[in-house]
């Protein structure tokens, strides 16, 4: 009983203590006293011109050691501000409405002169772009809290959120042991607007388990990425795309068609990304090789639902479709991925190779275990172990029993 009380207590001061591998900050007033508090984690993805007129991609995150100069906070509006690398910053707009406060904007600015982070760029300007984030009605005197995944996603720039912990409007020099939590932390809640908890209370959330798919096969597309007009392929992918989405307590399968969609993306050294979007939905896949073996790292996924809602989710810490670079991954079997409690991907016929593609062809294929001649060993080996278990419990019945007779003999 006492671990389960000292479990929710814990859940109660997350916003005093919280433990992240993130960026911390904290913005003092004019009278040193603390006026704004930030715990996050953000990826960035920002695709650019390299030499030779040849896309690139440049995938970092905001590093844990960073400044808050020009960060600001008054009782109407604030601003954190952070600043890192080579001239490079990241900065939230905070204004107040009514008995709540918002994110209006946030700017990200990247230095292209910086080679570390952008190899051979063809240009040294710096540039900038600004969204507006999903940080809203949040009541004043608590902490938002969300640790799913948001991306926010522009022309060029792609920005991944997860893991934050802010109040922006912090009353007292004191931060809230209050929080208001993202609707995307509340699978099972049917309403779309963040709720507030005070204290927070631990509640046990049910696996989502997608239901099966209902839908025509999905059509086989063949999509590639050229690094120009006139070069060859330098990623491929065929296959055959459905994506199961959860909003709320309603769940919805969607076909990609390959016949209205458009795929772009970029091919990079250790980092490629295919771009998939049509007029329903927009998927956006990001592989990584580590030299040996290449992976599904992320999957970016918006769509235009049923309802009019626009859905979006993501996640950039997966390790699905994993190959030896040089060959391609292949699984013709219908495959289902689940990337988060609320998105499941499902494909058919699948072959995809994002590094080292020759000629604009598809290298060798390493299968996936679904069409290996061993898949069928797994039933094979669970009917055995069952049947030696049967075999076991009635032998253990007849020698049980016999003992029993002979302990009741005649004299």
């Amino acid at each position: 009983m006492f671990r389960y009380g000292a479990f929710a207590l814990l859940l109660a001061f997350e916003c005093v203590i919280h433990l992240s591998r993130g960026t911390e900050v904290t913005v003092k007033d004019k009278d040193d006293k603390l006026c704004l508090y930030a715990n996050l984690s953000v990826n960035f993805s920002v695709s650019y011109m390299a030499s030779e007129n040849k896309s690139a991609l440049a995938q970092f995150e905001l590093p844990a050691e960073v400044t808050s100069n020009g960060s600001r906070c008054d009782n109407a509006s604030s601003t954190l501000k952070l600043n890192f690398g080579a001239g490079h910053s990241w900065t939230v707009n905070f204004s107040v409405s009514g008995n709540a406060y918002r994110a209006d904007s946030v700017t990200f600015s990247y230095n292209l002169s910086d080679a570390t982070v952008f190899p051979k760029s063809a240009s040294t300007d710096t540039l900038s772009v600004t969204v507006r984030p999903h940080i809203t009605d949040v009541s004043m005197g608590t902490c938002y809290s969300c640790k799913s995944q948001e991306t926010i996603r522009s022309d060029s720039v792609n920005q991944t959120l997860w893991n934050v912990l802010i109040q922006a409007f912090v009353s007292n020099g004191t931060q809230s042991e209050n929080l208001t939590t993202c609707a995307a932390d509340l699978p099972s809640t049917p309403t779309a607007s963040p709720t507030t908890v005070a204290p927070v209370t631990n509640s046990t959330v049910a696996p989502t388990t997608a239901p099966a798919p209902t839908l025509p096969t999905p059509t086989v597309g063949n999509f590639s990425v050229k690094p120009d007009d006139n070069g060859t392929a330098c990623l491929l992918a065929n296959l055959g795309l459905r994506i199961g989405v959860k909003q709320g307590e309603k769940y919805q399968e969607m076909n990609l068609d390959p016949n209205v969609t458009r795929a772009s993306g970029s091919c990079g050294v250790n980092s490629s990304e295919l771009v998939l979007e049509s007029n329903a939905m927009t998927v956006v896949l990001t592989f990584t090789n580590d030299t040996k073996k290449f992976r599904l790292q992320a999957v970016n996924v918006t769509a235009k639902l049923s309802s009019g809602v626009t859905f979006s989710e993501a996640n950039g810490s997966l390790s699905l479709w994993e190959a030896a670079v040089g060959s391609s991954y292949m699984c013709n079997k219908e495959q289902n991925d689940s990337i988060t409690g609320r998105l499941n991907i499902f494909t058919f016929n699948l072959q995809v190779q994002p590094f080292a593609v020759k000629k604009g062809l598809f290298s060798t294929a390493e299968e996936c275990f679904l069409d290996s001649d061993l898949s069928f060993l797994v039933p094979v080996a669970v009917g055995v172990a069952l049947s030696f278990l049967i075999v076991l419990v009635l032998l253990s019945y007849l020698i049980g029993r016999r003992k029993s007779r002979t302990g009741y003999q005649s004299v």
